[in-house]
């Protein structure tokens, strides 16, 4: 490309202008397309701010991180690649999908393995397909969660409701949970158990303690274990993995919202195993559904 520099007219230095303005480094009224004083002490600035030596002119260099530096999410399809994609909008959706309780890594604007990784549980999550690619659907969903993610930071646990305060939670959300071993039968009779103990008027039940057929409306809750018939449920249900306790009422919450734009609403929740530590069966079955139902209170 030409050197872009002091004293030189027209669209192009627009379009320099145009970008410097959109990182905070000019005002929309300087943006007259001469490439002034101002402007060039402006590049210099954004140089300096992104890591690169300041510089008054544009060149190749600089016009990459120019470009990358205005890329908001959903500007372009990202995956996994080489060289890897960076810019602000991989920024953006890794501060998203932290804030959202996938992404742990460094917020380094550069799309890889990790970022890949943190993008396909959030798509498993919400029941979309885990192809690693944020492309339209993904945005979609991110755009849906807006208000989880927006001007936060990464995700912290949220507070635990305790039992007892979740009494109105438990009896304002109608689900029915339900596994398809015994394991699973077993955590989700123990979390319909501690619920109606909490509260008599509970609508969070197993399916076993129903007897009639869930209602339509009612939330059906899968408990499922890793390798468990049935446990990935159809393509596009929502599927949550217990895997952090600390981030996992959050991401809960994102499949729960998810979930009821079904016209069954359904979603996943696959345990990591039928043992919690070195404890034997029982004592498993009854700390995941502790956590769980906690998990689920603090999300509803």
């Amino acid at each position: 490309m030409n050197v872009i520099k002091l004293h030189d007219k027209g669209a192009a230095v627009e379009d320099v202008q145009s970008r410097l303005a959109l990182v905070g480094h000019l005002t929309d009224d300087q943006i007259t397309g001469e490439f002034d004083e101002a402007t060039a002490e402006a590049l210099a600035a954004f140089c300096v701010n992104v890591g690169l030596a300041a510089s008054r002119e544009v060149n190749e260099k600089v016009w990459a991180a120019l470009v990358d530096a205005t890329y908001n999410m959903g500007d372009r399809t990202l995956y996994l690649r080489m060289p890897y994609f960076h810019g602000h909008d991989v920024l953006e959706l890794q501060q998203a999908l932290g804030a959202l309780g996938f992404h742990r890594g460094v917020k380094d604007a550069i799309f890889g393995a990790y970022t890949e990784l943190a993008l396909r549980k959030f798509q498993m999550n919400m029941g979309l397909p885990n192809d690693g690619i944020a492309g339209a659907y993904t945005y979609a969903a991110l755009r849906n969660l807006h208000h989880s993610w927006e001007g936060k930071g990464s995700s912290r646990a949220l507070e635990t409701l305790g039992f007892a305060r979740a009494a109105d939670v438990l009896e304002s959300n109608a689900m029915c949970l339900f596994g398809t071993c015994e394991f699973s039968r077993s955590v989700a009779s123990r979390m319909s158990n501690l619920a109606f103990a909490t509260n008599p008027s509970s609508k969070i039940v197993s399916a076993e303690s129903l007897s009639v057929a869930p209602y339509e409306g009612m939330m059906l809750v899968q408990v499922a274990v890793p390798g468990e018939s049935g446990a990935a449920g159809d393509g596009d249900v929502p599927r949550v993995s217990y895997d952090s306790e600390e981030t996992l009422p959050i991401r809960l919450a994102a499949a729960i919202e998810a979930a009821r734009e079904r016209a069954v609403p359904r979603m996943v929740v696959e345990l990591p195993g039928t043992v919690w530590e070195d404890a034997g069966i029982d004592r498993s079955a009854q700390h995941f559904a502790i956590t769980l139902l906690d998990a689920f209170c603090a999300a509803l």
